[in-house]
């Protein structure tokens, strides 16, 4: 989220929009199955005639009532603002425009990749759709290190399964799990990729000056460990230092040119938060304004 609410109100109506468009346009018109409680009521409905709308309701009843608390008034009312721009995109406007009709295997990669991009821009706005939405954005907030779209793509997992196996229609197991397993790929990747840093980690003796050239270079801080050597227990300095890949080039020139002698350690880093870096917040910890 940002401090403006018109560009977060921006975001999350794009986001809606996008989302909706990979369902639609892709998912719905090649028939691969559709996820979340819509998906479960697709299967209710199948089996006990149930309405689709009627278990929409009753299903995200008691999911809203569990995660009202857990996550906040804030993300409950951004997620029903949500809910209707999706809605309304859906039902209305997406109708007057062409879907694709090609290939069913080409449907599922784009819709998986357009949905992933949709609701990424929603998560990073603090927000959802509903739904299974409401159950892993609750998990995330209380399990903060499992990945989000690892937990989307194993929520969309159970019902894709329960889809095929009702429907008896393997093919569309199978393209719904590439569909549901770009989405979730695309949004880890926005969500937590562009905070996916390297990590330098240099082994030198003469620290202070490492990371006096490091700042000079790259603009970046970094931090001095001490160190013993394993073999002579020569004293060393390990100098840790976060940064982007073409930073990490830079780096690796300048301290080679400092001390030849120097061993550099670089790190892929999941993610870093911290100073320089953007970090994502979900659910009640959303800062208050």
């Amino acid at each position: 989220m940002t401090e403006n609410r018109f560009k977060n109100l921006a975001l999350e109506a794009l986001g809606c929009f996008v989302s909706a468009l990979g369902v639609y346009s892709f998912a719905v018109a090649a028939q691969v199955p559709i996820d979340g409680i819509a998906g479960v009521g697709a299967i209710l409905y199948h089996l006990f005639g149930m309405p689709i709308g009627l278990s929409n309701i009753l299903l995200n009843v008691p999911i809203v009532l569990y995660c009202f608390k857990l996550l906040g008034r804030g993300f409950f009312l951004r997620s029903v603002r949500c809910m209707v721009m999706f809605a309304f995109f859906t039902d209305f406007v997406l109708p007057m425009l062409p879907v694709y009709t090609g290939d069913r295997l080409l449907a599922a990669v784009c819709g998986g990749v357009v949905m992933g991009i949709g609701d990424a821009l929603i998560y990073m706005q603090n927000s959802s759709t509903g739904g299974v939405d409401f159950i892993t954005m609750a998990i995330k907030v209380k399990h903060p290190h499992l990945p989000f779209g690892n937990l989307t793509f194993g929520a969309a997992l159970a019902v894709i399964l329960a889809n095929g196996v009702v429907f008896r229609d393997v093919d569309a197991i199978i393209y719904g799990l590439i569909l549901n397993f770009l989405a979730s790929t695309v949004i880890n990747r926005m969500m937590f990729g562009f905070n996916a840093c390297m990590l330098a980690m240099i082994v030198t003796e003469n620290g202070p000056a490492a990371c006096e050239a490091i700042d000079r270079e790259v603009d970046r801080g970094s931090t001095i460990l001490k160190g013993y050597g394993g073999y002579k227990q020569d004293p060393r300095d390990v100098v840790l230092c976060a940064c982007s890949s073409k930073q990490l080039y830079e780096i690796e020139k300048v301290i080679k040119r400092l001390d030849p002698g120097s061993f550099i350690i670089m790190l892929q880093a999941n993610e870093i938060q911290g100073e320089g870096f953007r970090r994502l917040v979900l659910g009640k910890n959303e800062k208050k304004g």
